[in-house]
């Protein structure tokens, strides 16, 4: 029988909870016999091979249209989510990718869903990491399909192509049970933040849809909405084309709020909750852009530090953008020296400044869910030039807030369930969010929109500490109510993501 409760946001994050008390209880041995395989095949369609274009000079293509138009794609589709590298094993080697997936699980998929252009027919496309190809496994037009599905958002007016990223629920689940689904929306907010740098790189400007039908865009891809399901959109504006230089539009819908639900065993919330999250009718989207709120933690005699600073060079025409997504890796332990505060402050300037890169080429308003709704809290352990203690991050005034007066690096160990890199980081970086506030907001949904948002920002950070040659690494795995007292902050806060910053050992 069905009884009123708290949302089932709320529900499913308080029940995926790490408490010391009851972890052990919940881990449960691998089943490497059912160990999923992280690349999806399609036995029958025209296969459309991205490699050439990543091996040829740009000169080669001049004169070439059709070459530069692939080239650009392939180039965006390789800095999104390409294999970077290969590492051999006992058995099946592991391939790495241009995104960082926890456990190395890689739940997302790419889909391209193309309105018919000179270049690439109207269908349906799936991108294949493994070979850098594009597979057709649809020749039809679905655009007007898509477009009905996200409600007729205005960007898909005037684009050609869409991404869809969607995720298999199962290749996750298989390692973090119910708690995956987290790291799921983390995963494709990284996947999303390369994208969004990718796209900058090849004269694109992706446009992020993140209210839409979902039966309906799983049915459009053939998709098992039992195993995997549709996660964003993104109408893809090709910036050589002055018809799709495009304004700025509505990125999120809400979905209802459900309060009224039966007792969900342990291993069937992951996808109760995602079929709770769906959308099934909404109002529809208007161009414009979220009205911008104030800095939320502002205390009168806390020490207050400006983080305003020199941008980081990403190179002539972005080159070392590009080496950095493709070089980027999760640092895997750190020394425990200290950083300095002007390399805190420049990691911060490209996350959440993005104003300041403009001038280099990057978009200044890049598309996310709804960051009014995300606090960043930083531990600070060993950082030149800042007291120890933990600080809020106010974007809009651009300065630190000290918080709290302790070194807590025994405390950061044990709540990142005794992983060293919380304890020998430098600065631990802590995403929080409201979690009553946002579902008034957005209703259930809101989870989503908060975990990418989360995971867009993290890939910001990552490449900036790579770009800087600092370690960085992110941690899903948390004891969530020891954040919350580490940090000073309620229990509403709920804390969504933890990027370890310091210097590689």
């Amino acid at each position: 029988m069905s009884q009123q409760h708290e949302s089932i946001a709320q529900h499913y994050h308080d029940r995926t909870k790490y408490d010391p008390e009851t972890i052990a209880t919940k881990s449960q041995g691998l089943d490497w016999d059912k160990q999923p395989v992280p690349f999806k095949e399609y036995k029958i369609g025209t296969t459309f091979d991205l490699k050439p274009y990543l091996q040829e000079e740009p000169e080669v293509f001049a004169d070439d249209s059709a070459s530069v138009w692939w080239r650009r794609l392939s180039r965006l589709l390789f800095c999104s989510y390409g294999l970077t590298a290969k590492m051999s094993t006992m058995g099946n080697p592991i391939y790495l990718r241009a995104a960082p997936s926890a456990g190395g699980l890689y739940p997302a998929e790419v889909y391209l869903i193309s309105r018919g252009t000179p270049f690439l027919s109207a269908g349906l496309y799936n991108y294949q990491p493994q070979t850098h190809s594009l597979i057709q496994f649809w020749e039809s037009e679905v655009w007007q399909s898509l477009q009905a599905a996200c409600f007729w958002h205005p960007v898909l007016d005037s684009t050609q192509i869409a991404i869809v990223t969607t995720a298999v629920f199962y290749r996750s689940a298989w390692r973090y049970q119910d708690r995956a689904y987290r790291r799921i929306f983390l995963d494709t907010g990284h996947l999303l933040g390369n994208i969004e740098l990718a796209s900058a790189l090849n004269d694109y400007r992706p446009h992020l849809i993140g209210g839409f039908v979902d039966e309906t865009v799983n049915r459009l891809l053939y998709l098992d909405s039992n195993q995997e399901g549709a996660l964003a959109v993104i109408g893809l504006a090709d910036l050589l084309d002055v018809k799709q230089n495009l304004p700025i539009a509505q990125t999120a819908l809400p979905s209802p709020t459900q309060t009224d639900y039966p007792q969900i065993p342990d291993g069937e919330l992951l996808q109760y909750f995602h079929k709770a999250t769906q959308i099934e009718e909404a109002k529809g989207y208007e161009e414009s852009a979220l009205a911008p709120s104030l800095d939320k933690y502002n205390f009168p005699f806390c020490l207050k530090v400006p983080t305003t600073t020199s941008a980081i060079d990403w190179g002539a025409n972005l080159e070392q953008l590009e080496s950095t997504i493709l070089t980027r890796r999760s640092t895997r332990a750190y020394s425990g020296a200290d950083l300095t505060s002007d390399e805190l402050k420049a990691l911060l300037d490209f996350t959440y400044q993005p104003q300041h890169y403009i001038d280099q080429g990057l978009d200044a308003t890049p598309d996310y869910f709804d960051l009014n709704l995300i606090e960043t809290f930083i531990a600070v352990s060993g950082v030149t030039g800042l007291e120890e203690g933990c600080y809020y991050y106010a974007p809009k005034a651009q300065e630190l807030r000290q918080i709290r007066f302790k070194n807590f690096r025994r405390e950061l160990h044990y709540l990142c369930l005794g992983q060293e890199l919380g304890r020998d980081a430098a600065a631990v970086l802590f995403h929080t969010a409201d979690l009553n506030t946002a579902v008034a907001k957005y209703g259930d949904r809101v989870y989503r929109y908060l975990h990418m948002d989360a995971g867009h920002l993290g890939q910001r950070l990552n490449l900036a500490a790579i770009r800087l040659n600092l370690g960085v690494s992110g941690i899903a795995g948390f004891f969530d109510d020891q954040v919350n007292e580490v940090l000073g902050i309620p229990d509403s806060e709920a804390v969504l993501y933890i990027t370890t910053l310091g210097r590689s050992r």
